[in-house]
């Protein structure tokens, strides 16, 4: 799986990260499913795609944050 279009990320994702969120998310998820295509290059037994989504959520975290109010997240000051 590897996204082409921000239409193609999942639901979550789309509906709740501002678009340039979307982009880092998408960037970092496609470098991850390339780099991490050998199950012993992954921790733990986790999947490909698994490890694709858990990088690309940390890359987010980088510079968002969740507002735990709406749910939405807003770029950190």
């Amino acid at each position: 799986m590897f996204y082409r279009t921000l239409s193609e990320l999942p639901e979550n994702v789309r509906e709740h990260l501002p678009k340039h969120a979307c982009e880092i998310y998408m960037k970092a998820f496609n470098s991850a499913w390339e780099q991490y295509d050998k199950p012993e290059e992954r921790r733990s037994n986790a999947s490909r795609e698994e490890t694709a989504h858990k990088v690309a959520w940390a890359e987010v975290k980088k510079d968002y944050q969740k507002d735990d109010r709406t749910g939405n997240w807003k770029k950190k000051e």
